[in-house]
């Protein structure tokens, strides 16, 4: 028998955002450290030209934990994608 069994520990959670205004890639920056600072985050990637926000996480975020980081930033979440 092989040993490759999948660890409970390391597996995370992926949910894509969609979030209004952001342009540029100081726009990205403010949005991505915003949401690492939230607990549990492991990874944000943000794609400009769609608006879409992935965010990897331990665990589920609240949407509304995600939306007041995206605000802090001044951008507006306009929900999952």
């Amino acid at each position: 028998m092989h040993g490759s069994q999948a660890s409970p520990r390391g597996e995370e959670m992926e949910t894509v955002y969609v979030v209004k205004g952001m342009t540029c890639g100081h726009c990205a920056g403010s949005v991505t450290q915003e949401l690492s600072a939230l607990p549990g985050v492991e990874g944000v990637d943000v794609a400009l030209d769609t608006g879409k926000v992935t965010v990897k996480s331990e665990a589920a975020l609240t949407e509304d934990a995600v939306r007041e980081a995206v605000d802090e930033a001044g951008y507006e979440l306009l929900g999952v994608a």
